[in-house]
């Protein structure tokens, strides 16, 4: 299982989004986290797919539980289960 952070200004409602994911997390507006077993391409297209055209996109995978401050309740904790410590 792989975590990976996307970031898209006009993200649309976690609760909409349907994919290739075990779990999603919005971690602040915008800024979500995935989980998944499938590829970082898969996931990136099934995103870009949900999103307006054009609209800007980012996603990469997370190795590490990263240092943060100021997201959602809970963010970190859903992290430290899925990811390993840096």
């Amino acid at each position: 299982m792989t975590v990976y952070v996307a970031w898209a200004p006009d993200l649309p409602d976690v609760s909409e989004l349907a994919g290739p994911w075990t779990d999603l997390k919005l971690a602040a507006p915008g800024l979500l986290l995935v989980e998944s077993d499938d590829t970082l391409s898969r996931v990136f297209h099934e995103l870009k797919w949900q999103l307006a055209d054009g609209a800007s996109l980012f996603v990469a995978p997370l190795e590490a539980t990263p240092k943060l401050r100021g997201l959602e309740p809970g963010t970190l904790s859903w992290l430290r289960e899925r990811t390993p410590a840096p």
